[in-house]
């Protein structure tokens, strides 16, 4: 997650819930691609067909609310989303994403700002999102160093395999 990630917005509103990113009736696999392929589909139904690997999602206030399901940030790991930045995200999706290494930034006055097909930087370790379609750019406190090698791991599972092996 040092590295820079640059994508193509897709501004989605307040409260999208898990249901909507992932719909319950896809939760029978825990196959990132599988579903992926039918991510975000109840507000955006060509959204899998259309959604470019490395993309990225923005949103408005509370992403991620309603069950606790870690198939939502899975799946949008699955979609190919490189990053979500959002006003805020729900505290359950919010750690769900961390644990499954989703790069997610909360970030406001960002979220607010970019519109729809606007190319954006992320310097996540810097804590600076750049717009470069517009020239906007906005801040944003960076995860510690210990979370940014967790996400970049691949989230935590293949995080602590890391440490374990480093440790025998």
């Amino acid at each position: 997650m040092r590295e820079n990630i640059r994508g193509k917005a897709w501004v989605f509103a307040n409260d999208v819930d898990t249901d909507v990113i992932i719909p319950a009736r896809y939760l029978v696999t825990d196959n990132p691609e599988e579903l992926g392929a039918h991510c975000m589909e109840g507000i955006d139904p060509d959204f899998s067909s259309t959604f470019t690997r490395g993309d990225i999602i923005v949103a408005g206030e509370n992403f991620g609310c309603g069950s606790s399901r870690e198939h939502a940030p899975v799946a949008l790991m699955g979609a190919g989303c490189a990053c979500v930045i959002a006003a805020s995200f729900a505290r359950i999706f919010y750690r769900n994403s961390i644990n499954v290494g989703l790069p997610i930034f909360e970030a406001p006055d960002a979220a607010r700002s970019i519109s729809r097909g606007d190319e954006i930087e992320i310097r996540s370790s810097e804590g600076r999102i750049i717009n470069t379609t517009t020239g906007e750019s906005w801040n944003f406190p960076p995860f510690p160093d210990f979370l940014q090698d967790l996400i970049e791991s691949g989230g935590l599972i293949p995080w602590v395999r890391s440490e374990l092996e480093g440790r025998g």
